[in-house]
């Protein structure tokens, strides 16, 4: 999946909470490219998540997963377990940024703990020099902007090394700025557009989260992701109005 990030692939995905099995095998077979599961918003069982990870892989399926601010622990953890990369909320500075990568990367470019016995190490399978490749390839992280201070600070966190793309959380961001209307507001979209700018200028990818497929067709190359909530939502929505008239 980074390989083909850094090559200038869009790839499209979808973003689920636990549990949701079902819905990883169904991306699968629709042939999304990639999966997202919420552990920031949903539940960060590791016993559920290897569930999860293990769904996905019989289906080809990279797993990015959304963690905590600033948890090198559960990092840790879901790496181990074989997630693609992971996307770090609430990065408002290149400190920030310089975390989440030494989270997430081995030395000399991180701090991860080492271990080739778990599932990302194929129990114990991998060789030493061989996981360390593997892993230093393959590990994708993302940052998310959801504050005015990340916006201001975009250029100097995309300058940090081991930062793979960005995202842009229109919600807390226009919540941060002390807005009701999320992704609506201009000043958001303000906020949006410096981000963008950050990123084309420094060749990172961007991250975009949608709920319809005409704001994907809107959205910058790089990573987009569809809300799966609301795609069946609105899906649901849509059957209700097929209810005969009493």
């Amino acid at each position: 999946m980074k390989r083909r990030v850094r090559a200038g692939e869009t790839l499209v995905g979808g973003l689920l909470r636990m549990p949701g099995e079902f819905l990883v095998e169904l991306a699968g077979v629709a042939g999304l490219d990639y999966v997202v599961i919420d552990c920031e918003h949903g539940p960060a069982d590791l016993v559920a998540l290897q569930h999860h990870l293990t769904a996905a892989q019989a289906h080809g399926l990279p797993v990015l997963v959304r963690v905590g601010q600033d948890d090198p622990g559960l990092v840790l953890r879901v790496l181990d377990l074989g997630a693609a990369g992971i996307i770090v909320p609430h990065v408002d500075t290149p400190e920030d940024a310089r975390r989440a990568v030494a989270a997430a990367h081995y030395p000399p470019l991180g701090e991860r703990g080492f271990a080739t016995y778990s599932r990302a190490g194929r129990f114990g399978a991998a060789s030493i020099p061989g996981h360390l490749r593997d892993t230093a390839d393959r590990t994708l992280v993302v940052v998310m902007a959801e504050t005015p201070r990340a916006c201001d600070n975009a250029s100097a966190i995309l300058a940090v090394d081991g930062v793979d793309a960005i995202m842009v959380g229109p919600a807390d961001l226009s919540v941060a700025m002390g807005l009701t209307g999320g992704a609506a507001e201009p000043a958001v979209q303000e906020g949006i557009a410096r981000v963008r700018a950050a990123a084309a200028e420094s060749g990172t990818p961007v991250m975009t989260i949608v709920n319809a497929p005409p704001q994907a067709a809107a959205a910058p190359p790089g990573l987009i992701v569809y809300n799966l909530a609301h795609v069946l939502l609105t899906a649901f929505r849509t059957l209700t109005e097929t209810r005969p008239a009493p």
